[in-house]
């Protein structure tokens, strides 16, 4: 499905691998080789993310740079909207305009100009009840949903944690310069006990601190994998610390 040009929202808590999934939508996408450009609605201040979004022509005003734009930039690849929850009301419409017209008009601009760009959002937000609460134009909702994904909690998928502990060990061990042999199952079953507030990425960064610390070619060791934090979870939840 991710092969047509649909375009993609992505819903889902923070840290459960949105992103990951957008990367993934572009590279088995039809212009996997095109760019890929990412932009934080909710990092940027309202009153500059028009610009940054659509670009600026020169001389529009003293000491305004010219700038291309995050969507002319994705011309011939994707663009993902980050957060797109945080888009300003005031932005929405214009947004919405490029999105079924497939034209930018910079802001100082004479013309618009053609972009052939797909569209991956993301976001942690339910951006359907922002709809009904009049938050996020329902228009604009159901134009980004040309293909919908939820990313479930890792609570809710611990059939995954082990697929993903070895991943992102092997890859840690790479980076380090060790060898990881594997994980025991002590260690994973462990991992499989938590629930996982921060989700793949809370793991992501126990594993990595596991892989970084380990004296030897396994990661096994409950004080590998239980920072504080975790420790504590763990001991307030009944379980063995």
């Amino acid at each position: 499905t991710v092969h047509s040009r649909f375009d993609v929202l992505v819903l889902g808590e923070t840290g459960t691998g949105k992103e990951l999934i957008a990367r993934m939508v572009h590279a088995s996408g039809p212009t996997p080789n095109g760019p890929f450009v990412a932009i934080n609605c909710s990092a940027i201040p309202s009153e500059l993310l028009e610009s940054e979004l659509f670009g600026v022509r020169a001389r529009v005003a003293t000491g305004v740079d010219a700038q291309a734009g995050r969507i002319l930039e994705a011309h011939g690849g994707t663009l993902l909207l980050d957060e797109i929850g945080e888009l300003p009301l005031s932005l929405q419409p214009k947004l919405l305009r490029f999105l079924q017209e497939r034209e930018v008009h910079s802001v100082g601009a004479s013309k618009p100009e053609k972009v052939n760009v797909r569209v991956v959002s993301i976001s942690n937000r339910d951006i359907l009840a922002d709809v009904k609460a009049g938050r996020f134009r329902a228009d604009l909702y159901y134009r980004l949903r040309g293909l919908q994904f939820h990313v479930p909690p890792l609570r809710d998928r611990k059939e995954d944690v082990a697929g993903l502990v070895t991943a992102i060990a092997t890859r840690a061990a790479q980076e380090e310069g060790k060898t990881i042999r594997g994980v025991s199952r002590t260690a994973l079953d462990l991992l499989e006990a938590y629930d996982w507030p921060g989700n793949v990425r809370e793991l992501q960064h126990a594993v990595e601190r596991a892989v970084v610390i380990s004296p030897g070619d396994s990661v096994g060791a409950r004080e590998q994998l239980l920072d504080g934090r975790l420790g504590r979870a763990h001991g307030g939840a009944g379980q063995p610390h």
